[in-house]
């Protein structure tokens, strides 16, 4: 039996997981938490977790990531997997790095969940397609994919960040940081920060 511990800050959506996986053969969900500390602490009260069930936004204070990252630090943790509404390449990349051994959407059915949650106990990498394709195409090119540092500083330009700014919340030097947008601007084919986060976010990276 895999035990399964359901982490959104949304009760609704907790409640409809529940109903779905509640009659799904060989799962058996013992927990619940609704933001990132929760998880965690749901974790270390030796519930004899095998997987929990992660998503990525959970309101106020840390993300999915964050409680992804400090479950995977435990001894003995168990796997993670990530089910959430967003695909883009920051998120799933910060995703995999902190840790999560698969990445899903919720527009994912029932049966491809469950065959997934009995994937990551296993040990197994399970993926949404559009994730998959997504990390086949910068392994693919590499040359031109955004390293985890460019998407970060591509998202701080997003958000209006001066080159000053983004120096301060990365803790590198204004140098540095114009030193990445000319990388970015290369591979994105841009010339300006305001064509480098529009084709960005054509192409989901944002």
């Amino acid at each position: 039996m895999i035990r399964l511990l359901l982490v959104d800050d949304h009760p609704v959506v907790r409640a409809g997981l529940r109903a779905v996986l509640g009659v799904a053969e060989g799962i058996e969900v013992v927990a619940e938490a609704g933001n990132a500390a929760e998880a965690v602490q749901r974790v270390r009260d030796g519930s004899n977790i095998d997987v929990v069930l992660m998503d990525l936004r959970l309101g106020d204070g840390a993300d999915g990531v964050a409680a992804t990252s400090e479950i995977r630090a435990l001894a003995h943790p168990p796997r993670v997997l990530i089910l959430t509404t967003y695909e883009t390449d920051t998120d799933i990349l910060r995703a995999v790095e902190a840790g999560a051994t698969g990445y899903l959407l919720k527009d994912a059915d029932p049966d491809a969940l469950v065959r997934a949650i009995h994937a990551a106990a296993a040990g197994e990498t399970v993926l949404a397609p559009v994730v998959a394709s997504r990390l086949l195409g910068r392994m693919q090119s590499p040359d031109r994919a955004l390293t985890s540092r460019e998407l970060d500083i591509l998202g701080c330009v997003a958000h209006g960040d001066s080159n000053k700014d983004i120096a301060r919340a990365c803790a590198i030097s204004e140098a540095t940081v114009k030193s990445h947008l000319v990388h970015i601007f290369d591979k994105l084919e841009v010339d300006s920060r305001t064509k480098a986060v529009q084709v960005a976010r054509v192409k989901g990276l944002l």
